[in-house]
């Protein structure tokens, strides 16, 4: 829980996790609503909602009489209403707590008990992976009477801020590039960076305050040679022996899935292409203009996109891309013949390096 609280406080921009830590402090307070709706494709700030209401709402003595769990799939909404109908014992509240609850069949029902809630009870709906429609009943009155959390997946171009907003709120300082080399091995899932930072929290020398690539690799298990951050990197550069070794190394990973390659190739060509049209109109953009075209790059890495826009003016760039277009559905399946998907990136790394 205190990892939550650390992350809450970087939310210059993530709302929702401003939101969870209110209502949190709220619940702590001992200060519930009558109906929470978690909601979201981001799982990780509405787990912990509903956990800090599983721990506050009750005391151990009443939780045998006046908890219900259950699970979507094994419930419907006369169910859910008569648990919530009841009245607790011997405690100020009850507690009635619905997980997956995007697998009921009949979860709009449930807005017939929001339009009258019994305020002695506390209901909670957790959907994992789902949201309720906004434009339907259960939504509406939940958003009048009670609490909606909606947290949603970041976008990857936000992500290494993110990181960056997270670490600093824990009093360390992630190096733009460890950012990016975390970023890449665990996406946007934020429960799995916020896992693998406490482990390598516990592993940094006490009072070391830097995170640098080497403490990313050596204590989380990456290896940067088989990063398509690097890669991508030496293609920038136009290395062609270390970018021809990362794409050996990356291929041959258990890891490797040619799709997600794509996609992080296409990503980076086109940022290279952005970046080379803003140059064409003006050598000297303003620092608002770059941002604008190469979203969730740190200024760290403007450098590199300088070397970039060099080595694939505009024409070239747009090779590249129609290359990768080539490629993604030769990944796919599409008239490969005999090539693995190892020997399609290494002849898709060779022909951009030759464009």
């Amino acid at each position: 829980m205190a990892a939550f609280y650390y992350l809450c406080t970087m939310a210059r921009k993530n709302d929702v996790g401003a939101q969870c830590r209110e209502i949190i402090e709220q619940v702590k307070a001992g200060a519930f609503s009558p109906v929470y709706l978690l909601m979201g494709d981001e799982p990780y700030y509405t787990d912990l909602v509903c956990d800090a209401i599983v721990e506050h709402a009750l005391d151990e003595a009443s939780r045998d009489f006046n908890e219900t769990l259950c699970y979507g799939v094994d419930v419907d909404a006369d169910a859910v209403i008569t648990a919530a109908r009841r009245y607790p014992m011997m405690a100020e509240r009850q507690l009635v707590v619905v997980k997956e609850a995007q697998a009921m069949k009949d979860l709009e029902s449930l807005s017939v008990y929001c339009e009258k809630p019994l305020d002695s009870t506390v209901l909670v709906l957790l959907m994992r992976g789902a949201s309720a429609d906004k434009r339907k009943s259960l939504y509406k009155q939940v958003s009048k009477i009670g609490t909606v959390v909606e947290s949603n997946a970041l976008r990857d171009y936000e992500l290494p801020t993110w990181i960056e907003d997270y670490y600093a709120g824990l009093g360390l300082c992630i190096d733009p590039d460890a950012a990016a080399l975390l970023g890449e091995y665990a996406g946007t899932d934020l429960s799995k960076i916020v896992l693998e930072t406490d482990k390598l929290r516990k592993n940094l020398p006490e009072g070391e305050t830097k995170v640098t690539a080497r403490d990313i690799e050596e204590n989380i298990g990456i290896s940067r040679e088989f990063s398509i951050f690097e890669l991508t990197k030496e293609l920038s550069f136009r290395r062609s022996g270390k970018a021809l070794r990362f794409a050996k190394y990356l291929g041959m990973s258990p890891r490797f899935a040619m799709p997600m390659a794509m996609a992080a190739l296409f990503n980076h060509f086109d940022r290279i292409l952005r970046y080379g049209a803003l140059l064409r109109k003006n050598r000297y953009p303003k620092k608002e203009e770059i941002a604008e075209v190469l979203p969730g790059v740190h200024p760290y890495f403007w450098r590199e996109y300088d070397s970039a826009v060099a080595n694939y003016p505009v024409p070239a760039a747009m090779r590249v891309i129609s290359l990768l277009c080539d490629y993604d559905y030769k990944g796919k399946g599409g008239e490969v013949g005999e090539a693995t998907p190892a020997d399609l990136l290494m002849e898709l790394v060779n022909k951009i390096l030759n464009v």
